[in-house]
């Protein structure tokens, strides 16, 4: 069999596992199958890797669809734009160009395209969302695939078995009963865990405009991938679009939470649609040791002290408020904006939220909290 060099290797099998996060049941087998007929089609092939991809990895019709998303996330759109047109020239072997340990240090051919349209999706996923073309953010679109968000946990009071933790008194004599009295192994017990809840407020307004559609898919992918999620959107007022977004297809629920969102592209309140939060909901217990998210740029056009003390009333329910914002990512800056002012000393952790990258990190900061 021939083998792929590590580097070309590692960027298929990331392609094979960004698939499998899409929500493709990409198997080991399958994965071994995909390196093996693509060392025999030749990496250079780019119409035969592609329909290697789709042969191996898809299991069925609707896997189609997520593979070319995925296809043209990782190795760019012009290239897969270029694998589904018919190509003239033969399939060449891969035997020559990726085996023995002197071509994978040097980094010639095909090994260097690889690489290169590798890094142009890491460039791509460190770009500001806003400065992004209309092809790249499609392609920015398939990316969110590869997003896999973790609850944050948090301890119960309800104990269960253990190797380690207190001694459990009653299984241990049970235990010593059932030897009839003789010494038996101590039996412990400690406090489970379970997800903790986290809510999601989404800004909307007319200054998020270029994040809007990025942040409603991030918003989808916490509730599809994450348990105990909650997404609101705040603009002129609170929105709750968590059922919007519990659709499986990601566009069809960025259509639908768009025709629940009635403020979209509109002014801002934060104060308003954080006490709108605190009033129906988080005073109930949705925020009650929550982790609470928030992205905005915190433009908030009157009195920032309304916000300030909504702020201080979040802060004293949730377990952890988080605070993201598009400009943070930004060298030059500041937070000097009002209502950024007014809310940093009620926020535990404040992050960017402009790119992919930045997306990435918000998603284990939450997971952390």
């Amino acid at each position: 069999m021939t083998v792929l060099a590590r580097s070309a290797e590692e960027i298929l099998l990331g392609f094979a596992r960004a698939l499998r996060a899409a929500g493709v049941a990409v198997t080991a087998d399958r994965e071994r199958t995909y390196l093996r007929a693509v060392a025999t089609v030749g990496l250079e092939d780019q119409a035969a890797v592609y329909a290697v991809g789709r042969a191996t990895l898809c299991g069925s019709p609707s896997d189609l669809e997520r593979h070319d998303l995925v296809y043209a996330a990782w190795f760019g759109a012009e290239r897969a734009g270029a694998a589904r047109r018919p190509r003239q020239r033969p399939p060449v072997s891969m035997a020559d160009l990726l085996d023995g340990a002197d071509q994978q240090e040097s980094g010639e051919g095909d090994q260097d395209e690889v690489r290169a349209m590798a890094s142009a999706t890491e460039v791509l996923r460190h770009r500001d969302i806003a400065a992004m073309s209309a092809r790249e953010q499609a392609a920015l679109a398939a990316m969110f695939a590869a997003l896999r968000p973790r609850s944050p946990r948090r301890r119960t009071h309800r104990l269960a078995a253990s190797p380690r933790g207190r001694v459990d008194a009653r299984r241990t004599l049970r235990e010593m009963v059932r030897r009839h009295g003789e010494p038996g192994p101590i039996r412990h017990r400690r406090r489970t865990e379970k997800a903790r809840r986290v809510v999601v407020l989404l800004d909307v307004s007319g200054s998020m405009n270029a994040y809007t559609d990025a942040l409603l898919r991030l918003g989808h992918v916490w509730c599809r991938s994450a348990t105990s999620v909650e997404v609101f959107t705040l603009g002129t007022r609170l929105t709750h679009v968590t059922r919007a977004l519990h659709q499986p297809d990601p566009d069809r629920a960025l259509v639908a939470a768009g025709q629940v969102i009635p403020d979209w592209s509109g002014g801002t309140r934060l104060a308003d649609g954080v006490r709108a939060f605190l009033e129906h909901w988080g005073r109930r217990g949705m925020a009650r040791g929550a982790v609470v998210v928030i992205v905005s740029d915190g433009w908030e056009r009157g009195d920032p002290a309304p916000l300030a003390e909504q702020m201080r009333r979040l802060h004293a329910l949730a377990h952890h408020v988080v605070w993201a914002n598009p400009h943070r990512g930004h060298p030059a800056y500041a937070p000097v904006q009002q209502g950024i002012v007014a809310a940093l000393p009620y926020v535990d952790t404040f992050v960017a939220g402009h790119s992919m990258a930045a997306f990435a990190e918000l998603l284990e900061v939450v997971a952390d909290a």
